[in-house]
């Protein structure tokens, strides 16, 4: 027995919606004649280090409370697009909604919009702003700039993640903040997502960010994670020497789609540049053969890690990266690595072996990076947030390096790492606008 729901759809929460909409998939229904005031699906916790920190804050959690270190204007933060959830301010109190989710369908959307009016209500916040992502097509984006009533303040995605970790934790003043997952809106008009930001709530600026990788297809390259590996392993090596390593993996594809997606590659045809640390994992995942295409958004980081996880740590192959300047930003060079595992591939070595050497050498290049970002920004303090931190093995291995180095870390417990937890972010960032 469960709560009623199709997939990817809310909770029902009226008797005679759930009896209409579910009798083609529920058996039987206990049904109850008091009223449900609000929805709420299961909270997901994961452990690490001795504690806990959740991968989605809803049931038993929200919406208590997150104390913030001063008073605060009432703001009203919308979230992102996927695993949506709403922050409404009051003095030290941030608010945060339990679980919305991904707002590509009506009735989350109508869920969205009512789980903003319900949280007003109830804590009678009369908000004087609103916060919202930059990117323009995000309905929640869209509500805030268009339905809302409200003067709107636009959050760059990963600041809003790393502010969000900042504000449970009672931080304030510049840090080093790593935000890596798999989509941002950028400043620049690309899609960011392996970022190196000196921030603090009011600002931040790009200090390093992973190298540019085209996406051919856009979002089809999400969904087919081999897309993505073509054009991550020939950039890395030439189509020609990829190739010649004879993998298996392109004939399985097809050659018809393979060829088609090296002219898009060539040509710059409908290939948006991403830097997104997760677009890292669904390449390797699908040269390894583990996960060509997705069901649902992270799945291939989500198997790789788990990959990784039955290798002996005593046959992991060490692969390197070097690092190199792009104008004001430290950008890695990620090739050799690439390169070796494409090698480690067509030689047969073991999938798991493979997929610890990679979150291995992401943690190196990670830590690297920050230590010298760090020592050149005059920081001692370091925020990891994003949805590649829902990885446990690189978040707590990232977090024993930089700890040994002399940095202080911080990494969240409160609310989720992904974008469970960037309305919060939005909220505190908003707060230190002034209105005209």
């Amino acid at each position: 027995m469960t709560s009623g729901n199709s997939s990817d759809e809310p909770i029902e929460i009226d008797n005679r919606d759930a009896l209409k909409r579910l009798s083609h998939l529920a058996d039987y229904f206990l049904l109850h004649d008091r009223p449900i005031f609000m929805r709420a699906d299961d909270s997901v916790v994961q452990p690490v280090r001795g504690g806990i920190f959740p991968l989605r804050r809803s049931r038993g959690y929200a919406p208590r409370p997150i104390r913030l270190h001063k008073e605060l204007p009432p703001v009203l933060a919308v979230g992102g697009y996927l695993k949506n959830t709403i922050c409404l301010i009051r003095g030290r109190d941030a608010f945060l909604s339990q679980h919305v989710g991904d707002l590509d369908r009506t009735d989350t959307y109508r869920f969205f919009v009512l789980t903003v009016e319900q949280l007003k209500k109830l804590f009678e916040v009369v908000p004087d702003r609103v916060a919202c992502d930059l990117h323009p097509d995000y309905l929640s984006t869209r509500w805030a700039l268009s339905e809302s009533g409200l003067p709107a303040v636009g959050v760059q995605h990963h600041h809003a993640h790393i502010v969000a970790c900042m504000a449970e934790h009672g931080l304030s003043g510049k840090l080093l903040g790593l935000a890596m997952d798999g989509t941002g809106y950028g400043l620049d008009g690309n899609t960011w997502g392996g970022e190196f930001l000196a921030a603090d709530e009011a600002g931040f600026k790009r200090v390093g960010h992973l190298p540019y990788v085209p996406l051919p297809g856009g979002d089809a390259a999400i969904r087919e994670t081999w897309r993505t590996a073509r054009s991550v392993f020939s950039a890395a090596l030439g189509v020609d020497r990829l190739e010649g390593l004879g993998l298996g993996l392109w004939d399985r594809i097809g050659r018809g789609k393979v060829e088609a997606i090296d002219r898009m590659i060539q040509g710059r045809i409908n290939c948006p540049l991403s830097s997104g640390c997760g677009r890292l994992f669904d390449a390797v995942a699908a040269l390894v053969d583990l996960r060509t295409e997705v069901l649902y958004e992270g799945q291939a980081a989500i198997e790789l890690e788990s990959l990784a996880a039955r290798a002996d740590p005593g046959k992991t192959p060490v692969y390197s990266f070097e690092s190199k300047e792009d104008v004001d930003c430290l950008v890695p060079d990620l090739g050799p690595m690439f390169g070796a595992i494409a090698h480690d591939v067509a030689a047969g070595l073991e999938a798991s072996l493979i997929a610890r050497g990679f979150h291995d050498c992401l943690i190196r290049m990670m830590a690297a990076l920050s230590v010298r970002l760090c020592d050149s920004e005059s920081l001692d303090r370091v925020v990891l947030s994003g949805g590649v931190f829902n990885n446990r093995y690189i978040s707590e291995k990232l977090s024993v390096i930089l700890h040994r180095a002399g940095l202080r870390v911080y990494a969240h417990r409160l609310v989720p790492p992904g974008d469970g937890g960037i309305s919060l972010g939005q909220a505190v960032v908003a707060a230190q606008v002034k209105l005209e």
